[in-house]
């Protein structure tokens, strides 16, 4: 009798915690501008997931490098030791999403500790076709050749840059975890637990990964604690996530690749964000 109590006190707190995640929930609203219409939608933007790894492992040089500037910023900023260095943790969480070598992220940090570079982080905002809000940050040495560069692809893609705050409010400033579903044994359930008792805020899933929102404050304990369940991060990092999205015809999807496409190409680039619904 005891036992059977204890499994529905057991299974009772579960339910809760499911109810308040799916209550509190906030649902992505995608403005379609070709059809005039706005609909909800669970639209992930990890669909066709091997080809957009295969994409990552073919530049992953490049992604090398540019992590490897942001651990020298976050190291120049709090010092070396990540336990008293926030930013510096969740620069390293993204960095083994990304599949960089433990050697290559200790070696990154250890040079910055003596480096003489230095790089300031700017923020751009602009549009992409349709309108689409584009976030771009950057890290650079040369404000003026940086902000020239972003803005000449933005104009040879058809967008435009535009000033501080133009697109900033339609963002909001999360931490963000992506699982592949093929990478773990757990279930849906036992993964979206782990998540909320860590702290996360919200959870979804679709046909090939798991979602997982948290504010920024709290995104190193909740990944510390699924690398500690033996979870590997397909993405992991603070991200500006759009409050609402926005639909391309083919066209605008040719123009708004391009416009990523160069962006990234640009050494100075480290982080893209947009609202287009891929």
């Amino acid at each position: 009798m005891q036992e059977n109590s204890q499994k529905y006190y057991t299974n009772k707190i579960k339910c809760d915690k499911i109810r308040k995640i799916y209550k509190n929930r906030k649902f992505k609203t995608n403005i379609n501008k070709n059809k005039g219409g706005i609909k909800m939608s669970g639209h992930s933007k990890w669909h066709n997931i091997q080809a957009k790894k295969g994409k990552a492992d073919a530049a992953r040089g490049k992604i090398f490098t540019k992590l490897g500037r942001e651990l020298l910023i976050a190291t120049k900023e709090g010092g070396p030791d990540p336990a008293g260095n926030s930013k510096l943790k969740a620069v390293i969480a993204k960095c083994k999403a990304a599949n960089m070598p433990n050697d290559t992220i200790n070696n990154a940090i250890k040079k910055a500790s003596t480096s003489n570079e230095n790089y300031e982080e700017i923020v751009y905002e602009g549009y992409g076709p349709n309108g689409v809000a584009v976030i771009v940050e950057a890290s650079t040495d040369n404000k003026n050749r940086t902000a020239a560069d972003v803005r000449h692809v933005f104009d040879k893609a058809g967008g435009n840059l535009g000033t501080t705050g133009c697109v900033s409010y339609m963002f909001n400033k999360k931490g963000v975890i992506v699982i592949e579903k093929a990478s773990t044994e757990m279930s849906e359930d036992d993964v979206m637990m782990l998540a909320l008792d860590a702290g996360a805020e919200d959870f979804s899933a679709d046909e090939e990964v798991y979602e997982i929102t948290t504010e920024p404050s709290d995104f190193t304990q909740v990944s510390e604690k699924l690398e500690e369940a033996g979870l590997e991060f397909l993405e992991a990092g603070v991200q500006m996530v759009p409050t609402t999205t926005v639909q391309l015809d083919e066209k605008g999807v040719e123009k708004m690749e391009r416009l990523i496409e160069r962006l990234d190409e640009l050494d100075d680039v480290a982080n893209i964000y947009h609202n287009w619904e891929e």
